[in-house]
């Protein structure tokens, strides 16, 4: 068995975010969250959206009511084509969430100290999740902009665009795997790094809604907020409220990392991915499958599950999902009498959907870097559908110092998708590091 000292860690050394409020860097994003700010606005009236059919449709019998909230990017129509080296129509027939993920990507290689105006010929890979959000008129649509659209109008063409814009060329992999995109990213670009598939990676997720398609199936569901706020893990959690956002991280050995003088966020420890199997409705969660990808990972990383101290999970504030969680988290974290404390972003910001795990592994790696764990918003009234006294697990309820383990802040994050999809990671982040600010 190797030593601790032969492994050479795939590590995050530079990271960027997009999230709703007009937040375009972790910094900004670090200061809501521990100002305990709420980034929901109202729906967009820029986008071509019939809200007022929006906001009535629970006319229908046994539709839920939806409110005018949401966490939506107030800069996903800006972009400057000009440095990406895209022409008008090709900028214009781009979705939206491509051009937000370009520009994601680009600052956090410079976040890293990588000029990304030099990397033609790098054997580097791209790993993004991001989910069809219906940009634009149908292909069958004759339009001053067809022959345009294969790449503009495809989740496809997400990766391959940041790929042949930067002139990387290494693998260039898109990843859908609905709410589970952005941890699935991260699995796989980390595990082509530590095969040398790639030399090193960036990896994230995007969403931008070019309609609101999802607020009308999850009302239609009842599983949608029914007073504009996302109040994970709480007992008067009425239901998710959507959102967008964007991250990406750079990954890399730590062995490189350190050669080139880039500062070292964590130490991506493990990560695992699974399915829910068979045997009940493909939405429904399940707390053995979320336990198993948990203990998996735990496992993998090989470390004592008491010294995780933040969970970062998904708290998608359902009266489904919310419980099943918990229940996993009981059942692995919680049974080493472990006193780390739960929260999850989608409070602050909403449901990103594919980019959700993105918020919170940014959430995550600011905490650790900051040796503060921020509150989660209405972590005062947890949920009573789960024991809370059989565990030390507890919510974040208010901005608590967090202390390292021989010399580490580990920490765990979850996600989870819709169509079965479960996620899991672990993360060691370095409390010494002299990384400065971000």
């Amino acid at each position: 068995m190797a030593q601790e000292s032969d492994i050479d860690h795939v590590v995050i050394a530079g990271m960027a975010v997009e999230a709703p409020g007009g937040i375009e860097e972790p910094r900004a994003l670090w200061d809501a969250l521990v100002a305990s700010r709420e980034l929901i606005g109202s729906f967009p009236r820029d986008r071509g959206w019939d809200v007022d059919d929006l906001l009535s449709v629970h006319r229908h019998e046994g539709w839920s009511r939806v409110g005018d909230a949401g966490g939506f990017l107030t800069t996903a129509a800006e972009f400057d084509r000009a440095v990406f080296g895209l022409g008008k129509r090709d900028a214009v027939a781009a979705d939206p969430q491509q051009r937000v993920m370009l520009r994601t990507v680009w600052r956090a290689l410079e976040n890293a100290g990588i000029n990304p105006g030099d990397l033609a010929g790098e054997d580097a890979g791209v790993f993004l999740g991001a989910s069809p959000m219906e940009y634009g008129p149908r292909g069958s649509v004759v339009h001053e902009y067809s022959g345009h659209r294969i790449i503009g109008f495809s989740t496809f063409g997400m990766s391959g665009r940041v790929s042949h814009s930067l002139g990387l060329i290494g693998p260039s992999v898109n990843v859908d795997s609905a709410c589970a995109s952005s941890l699935t990213a991260i699995h796989l670009a980390a595990a082509a790094v530590r095969a040398g598939e790639c030399d090193w990676a960036v990896a994230g997720a995007v969403s931008v809604m070019g309609s609101p398609g999802a607020f009308y199936e999850f009302a239609k569901l009842n599983a949608l907020s029914d007073d504009g706020h996302c109040r994970s893990y709480a007992d008067n959690a009425s239901g998710t409220l959507w959102g967008e956002g964007a991250g990406v991280v750079v990954l890399e050995p730590e062995s490189r990392a350190r050669r080139l003088g880039h500062r070292i966020y964590g130490r991506i420890l493990a990560s695992h991915h699974n399915h829910n199997g068979a045997g009940r409705p493909i939405l429904v969660p399940r707390t053995d499958a979320q336990e198993r990808v948990i203990r998996k990972t735990i496992a993998t990383a090989g470390i004592d599950p008491a010294t995780v101290g933040m969970i970062e999970g998904h708290g998608t504030a359902t009266r489904a999902g919310d419980p099943v969680e918990i229940r996993a988290l009981q059942n692995t974290y919680g049974e080493a009498g472990s006193p780390a404390l739960l929260g999850s972003v989608k409070a602050n910001t909403g449901h990103a959907q594919a980019a959700a795990g993105m918020l919170g592994l940014t959430k995550l790696l600011l905490s650790g870097l900051h040796g503060q764990i921020p509150p989660t918003l209405y972590a005062d009234t947890p949920t009573t559908r789960v024991d809370w006294d059989r565990t030390g697990l507890r919510l974040a309820a208010e901005l608590t110092e967090w202390k390292p383990v021989d010399g580490y802040r580990y920490g765990a994050i979850s996600s989870f998708g819709a169509a079965g999809a479960n996620a899991h990671a672990i993360i060691a982040m370095p409390a010494c590091e002299e990384n400065g600010d971000v």
